[in-house]
């Protein structure tokens, strides 16, 4: 039996409430019980339960805790580097603990260099359904939103760095874009005011659709700027494979690449 199958065959034996958690060192399972603290890091028994980063310095041999109050599991981090959560939320020695959902939590410690370290937690809930392997089954595609063929050339103009998958990418600003397009397009009609509204168009419906990221600015609450708006698009269109690399033919001229280089700000 793999280590994948034991998970499964695990989780659906456990009791509610029952914290699985896994990392490359092993893996331990732990009922509910009032005041129970679990220990990861890289320190050895009894220090801690479950061995993180056994190689790494940077990985505290205390780094985190999770401890059952409340009918919930609560993490802290007591480590000196930070540990992140789905979604990007780091935690800190600072950070008040955080409840566990039901279900699977990923967290990363942060190790040396560009190291980060794994660590898989479950607890089980009370509707919980059996983990069942499923290597045959048909793979679910990614949900891919719907584009027109406008659409798409603007947001690949303005996503190119994305599609390239290079490293902190930016969107190219409307007035770069507006430059490309004239270029791509003569005599379109694509300026800085008409990208600018098809954009904002397609961010509400896409929003109205369900689109994971924040598309739209609470003026109220004082929401991010456009062009962090415009940055959660690209980077879930990218994400979600609804824009992939081979769109890039609809912009990939050497000549008029090596101009819009001088363009970039």
């Amino acid at each position: 039996m793999n280590s994948s199958d034991s998970l499964a065959r695990g989780v659906a034996a456990a009791s509610p409430g029952t914290l699985h958690a896994r990392s490359v060192a092993g893996d331990i399972r732990v009922p509910p019980s009032a005041g129970r603290t679990v220990r990861f890091g890289r320190g050895d028994e009894p220090d801690v339960d479950l061995c993180v980063g056994e190689d790494d310095l940077r990985v505290s041999r205390r780094h985190g805790e999770l401890t059952y109050s409340r009918r919930q599991w609560w993490l802290r981090n007591t480590g000196q580097q930070l540990v992140r959560l789905p979604r990007g939320r780091l935690m800190h020695t600072s950070t008040e603990p955080v409840p566990l959902a039901a279900g699977y939590t990923p967290l990363f410690v942060q190790g040396s260099g560009h190291r980060e370290h794994l660590v898989e937690l479950y607890v089980t809930s009370h509707d919980q359904q059996p983990l069942v392997p499923r290597r045959r089954a048909d793979t679910l595609p990614p949900k891919r939103w719907p584009l027109d063929e406008d659409e798409r050339l603007l947001l690949v103009v303005l996503g190119q760095r994305y599609l390239r998958y290079e490293e902190a990418p930016r969107p190219l600003s409307y007035r770069q874009a507006a430059e490309q397009l004239s270029y791509l397009r003569e005599g379109s009609g694509w300026g800085e005011r008409r990208i600018e509204h098809r954009i904002v168009a397609v961010r509400r419906r896409l929003s109205d659709g369900g689109f994971p990221q924040p598309l739209l600015q609470d003026r109220e609450a004082g929401g991010p700027c456009d062009n962090n708006l415009l940055h959660n698009l690209l980077k879930g269109l990218v994400e979600s494979t609804t824009l992939v690399p081979p769109d890039l033919d609809l912009i990939d001229d050497p000549e008029e690449l090596e101009d819009l280089d001088g363009l970039n700000v």
